[in-house]
């Protein structure tokens, strides 16, 4: 392993200036931030030497708030002490009790009534926070969307944008024995905080909440506008809170009108002898493409040799066949990671670290051989950088005799960042022509044109482009310098962080005009517990160190987004 002094140099100044910090600041864990340049990588053949790798991971140095008083200090001092940690749990407890669930088939605000447990949950965190909801703005946002303003004392200043959603995903009633502890007890095992929502995304919710409370109660107050904006159906895809939240703030704001968006998105993982924190600054695209075939019905005791269902089995099992490359585009974050990692991770791979100096991620033909490589390390890093096919909903025939005229399936894509949509379908158009003229059969491609008999229909269904890549650029200040400043001041120098990127999608996708600075990320992290136990099913918890952290986080940026020179 490199030694820390080579890979992570820092001043005098620095070093007494974080001896200079609380406890939980100086000794709260490690990490460090390494950036990934990734929308500019074009590089040249041959091995770089050691200077040349680690300037492609340049590090930030931790970024203390300036503004200090004994109030400030006092605050920072009880986030660590065991009787925050007690009331914290409480209040998650207390936020996890309320079955915020979010179904598929709910109707509008107002008419469905289970969207009404929005309004209890809305009356917890108003007696729960009482600060917050005496010193900021509270506005309702078709009904049940929450939008907090802490008004800062210079406009000039583009607001700092913090998120969460109220809703959980549904707890099926066949799942609720399987659980260790009742999905909404909210039960604390002395370690780690029990139920739904505990880390999807309560837990971020409550955290701002507390973070902020703090602060107002600290006396401190913001020059930078704070903007907390929390949605109520992010789990079934936000149409109804995000959507309406983010218009809301586009209109107030403008195009480009907020500094920073930071919503719930990817944590810390440890890989190659490395552990990286991994805010998300990209997210895949998606598309649904609905395939129906129509082909003659008839008596099923004379079929013929082909009938709907066949021929969609065929057109399924081609699409399967012909599943899409692995491709690291030079803006997808993973590429940047591969940096970090060659620079700083001890157990990185030699073939990978070979590959990647020839790499500009464009090639010739279909063939990536550094993303190939990359693959290999299995399908949760494979479908980082590769766009994934699954048919997922199908349906055919309706009685046992009889045969089927018309079969539908569903085939949910998530596109690769670099790709679009139409890459998808213009690759599903000519599978569906190879079966459709074996079977002497017509498509209606995209097109909106009726069904037919004897044809394959191909539809849109749902589609979202892969999300604008966020900066990352460390030249001067920018918002992805002061959560990285941020991240290493409360956990130190030795966990490295990088971009990462999501494979499905936030609310933020609404908010996309609102900033180019976006981040998907879990602030909270417990060396103990990596990643996101139980998210979207069975024992859903969440350390409850991770979440202390979380608000230790909190308090820190939003200090250091209102003193950054940034616009």
């Amino acid at each position: 392993m490199y030694e820390k002094e080579v890979l992570l140099p820092h001043s005098q100044t620095a070093a007494s200036q974080a001896s200079s910090r609380p406890l939980w600041v100086r000794f709260a864990g490690v990490a460090a931030i390494c950036l990934g340049t990734f929308h500019t990588f074009r590089y040249h053949f041959g091995t770089p030497d050691k200077t040349e790798t680690l300037a492609k991971c340049p590090q930030i140095e931790p970024l203390f708030p300036s503004q200090e008083s004994p109030s400030l200090s006092k605050m920072d001092d009880y986030i660590a002490s065991s009787s925050f940690l007690n009331e914290s749990t409480i209040r998650m407890a207390g936020a996890i009790q309320i079955p915020t669930q979010s179904y598929d088939d709910l109707g509008p605000v107002g008419e469905d009534e289970r969207w009404d447990i929005m309004f209890e949950f809305a009356a917890y965190l108003q007696v729960t926070f009482p600060l917050v909801h005496s010193t900021l703005k509270l506005e309702k946002v078709n009904t049940h969307g929450l939008l907090y303003t802490w008004q800062g004392s210079d406009e000039s200043l583009s607001p700092t944008v913090l998120m969460a959603h109220q809703d959980v995903v549904p707890v099926a009633d066949s799942t609720i024995d399987q659980w260790t502890y009742p999905p909404f007890s909210g039960y604390f095992d002395g370690k780690n905080i029990w139920g739904r929502g505990s880390c999807d995304c309560k837990n971020n919710l409550i955290g701002i909440l507390e973070a902020v409370e703090l602060l107002v109660d600290a006396g401190f107050s913001p020059k930078r506008t704070l903007v907390l904006s929390f949605g109520f159906d992010e789990e079934i895809s936000g149409g109804h809170g995000a959507a309406p939240l983010a218009k809301v703030l586009i209109n107030r704001y403008g195009k480009d009108g907020a500094a920073v968006i930071v919503d719930e998105g990817a944590g810390t993982s440890t890989v190659w002898g490395s552990t990286f924190a991994l805010p998300g600054v990209a997210e895949k695209g998606y598309i649904d493409v609905e395939i129906i075939v129509r082909m003659p019905g008839g008596h099923s005791s004379i079929p013929p040799a082909h009938n709907g269902i066949g021929v969609m089995s065929e057109l399924i099992t081609l699409i399967e066949a012909n599943p899409y490359e692995p491709h690291l585009h030079p803006e997808n974050p993973y590429l940047g990671l591969l940096q970090c990692g060659a620079a700083h991770g001890p157990a990185f791979p030699s073939k990978l670290k070979k590959l990647l100096p020839s790499h500009s991620g464009e090639t010739c033909s279909n063939k990536d051989k550094l993303a190939i490589e990359a693959a290999k390390a299995g399908d949760g890093v494979k479908y980082l950088f590769t766009t994934s096919v699954a048919p997922d909903v199908i349906s055919g025939g309706v009685k046992n005799n009889a045969l089927p005229e018309r079969t539908r399936v569903l085939v949910n894509h998530r596109v690769n960042v670099g790709d679009r949509t139409l890459d998808v379908q213009e690759k599903i158009i000519k599978m569906a022509e190879q079966v459709a003229e074996k079977h002497n059969l017509t498509v209606h491609a995209f097109n909106d044109e009726p069904e037919t008999p004897r044809s394959i229909t191909l539809n849109s269904v749902g589609a979202l482009e892969p999300a604008p890549v966020t900066p990352t650029s460390i030249d001067e200040a920018t918002p992805y310098s002061v959560l990285s400043g941020t991240t290493r001041a409360l956990y130190g120098e030795t966990l490295l962080v990088a971009p990462g990127i999501m494979t499905g999608n936030t609310d933020t996708k609404f908010y996309w005009t609102l900033t180019p600075h976006i981040f998907r990320y879990g602030p909270g992290w417990d060396p103990e517990q990596e990643g996101i136990d139980g998210i979207h099913t069975v024992d859903e918890h969440l350390s409850i160190l991770a979440h202390i952290r979380g608000v230790q986080w909190y308090s820190l940026f939003i200090r250091n987004m209102d003193e950054a020179d940034l616009a």
